[in-house]
């Protein structure tokens, strides 16, 4: 099950969808913050969750006491 063509459907489906929710929130939420929101929007669909996770610790800062 390496190939894309050998995924089923409804998990492709379901991993498209999950990119383009995390990219368009980074997006969202990166411009609210003035935080170069089209960096992170595209790479947001790039891959789950590695982006939203350095998006939580470099741009929100969670690790800090008070968190979001």
């Amino acid at each position: 099950m390496t190939q894309p063509h050998e995924l089923p459907l409804w998990l492709l489906f379901t991993l498209l969808s999950l990119a383009a929710i995390q990219g368009t929130w980074l997006f969202l939420d990166a411009k609210k913050r003035s935080r170069f929101p089209w960096l992170w929007g595209l790479w947001g669909l790039t891959s789950i969750p590695t982006p939203l996770l350095v998006y939580l610790l470099v741009v929100r800062k969670v690790w800090k006491k008070g968190g979001v």
